[in-house]
Order: structure tokens, then C-alpha cells, then sequence
């Protein structure tokens, strides 16, 4: 398999951007600016009623169907059918926190935290583990991973030191 050389410049979004917004209303405007963790949306069809632009599944945060990939796909696979049913078509920004691969999901591949990941000091590892996580979070339909976590951690008092690859 392949990977694309790289995605396109920005500036080749700019115009459908401009034509969109331009096309909004404030509340969709402001639903757009909105990320909900899916666990706290109480009726799927609020992400039509308030334009919703991203949902997020944090730690802890599954499917009510269970861990499985099925269950992760139907669930991003749904919210996307109910924000494609908006006015404007906008398919959701879905975020997971996959810090040390799709830990979520029974049967991906869990790799150490960051910090364990720069003790090894092996540059082509992590970009390896970084690619494995993109592979399985993108398999559930998911199209943003928190991670990784670009940060220096200067004082082991700061409860997410492990999401850095060093220097505490």
C-alpha cells in the first residue's frame, strides 16, 4: 500500500471555505466552533439541530455497543449520516484520544506513551507507531487523533508528562 505524497496546499481550500461561509447562518457558524464529547450527546439528532461541527471521544469514551471495530465504525458512521443530513452537507470532525495507539478498541495495536516511545531514541519507531495508530483510528472512521502530543514537559507535577518524549 501506498502513501499520497502529501495533502494538497490550504490555499487550494480558500475558495470553497469563502463559499461556505458565506452561505451560513450564525448557528450553524457557532455548531461549526462546537466539539461535544459523544458520550455526553443525549439524542444523535442534536447534531442537526445545532449544526454540531466535531464530536470527541476522550478516554473512557466508547460506543454503547461495545470496544469492537464494528461498534466504533457504526458509531463515527451514524453521527456522520445525521451531520450529512444539514443543510449544508458538512461531514463532522471526529476526534479521538489515541495517545498510545486506538487504545479504545479491543484488538488495536497499544504502543508505550510518548515518553517511553523518545527513551528509545528511534526516530524511524515512533514514526512507525504513528503510522500504525492513523491506520487503525482512520479504520473506524475516525479522522483526527490527538495525537501526538508536540510537548515539553518541564515539570513532572503536570499530570500528562507521559504524552511528551522527554525533558522533565
Amino acid at each position: 500500500m501506498g502513501y499520497p505524497a502529501g495533502p494538497r496546499p490550504l490555499s487550494s481550500f480558500d475558495g470553497k471555505v469563502r463559499e461556505l461561509l458565506a452561505k451560513m447562518t450564525l448557528e450553524e457558524k457557532i455548531g461549526q466552533m462546537t466539539q461535544a464529547e459523544q458520550d455526553a450527546l443525549k439524542d444523535v439528532n442534536d447534531i442537526q439541530k445545532y449544526f454540531l461541527g466535531s464530536l470527541l471521544s476522550g478516554g473512557n469514551s466508547d460506543p454503547k455497543a461495545g470496544n469492537s471495530l464494528a461498534a466504533w465504525t457504526d458509531m463515527v458512521d451514524g453521527y456522520q449520516e445525521h451531520a450529512l443530513k444539514t443543510r449544508l452537507r458538512i461531514p463532522l470532525l471526529y476526534g479521538a484520544d489515541a495517545v498510545h495507539g486506538h487504545n479504545n478498541v479491543l484488538g488495536a495495536v497499544l504502543f508505550p506513551h510518548n515518553i517511553g516511545l523518545g527513551c528509545t531514541r528511534n526516530p524511524k519507531l515512533v514514526e512507525s507507531a504513528a503510522r500504525v495508530t492513523s491506520e487503525e483510528v482512520r479504520a473506524t472512521g475516525v479522522n483526527w487523533a490527538f495525537a501526538p502530543c508536540v510537548t515539553v514537559p518541564r515539570d513532572e507535577r503536570w499530570g500528562r508528562t507521559y504524552e511528551g518524549f522527554g525533558e522533565a
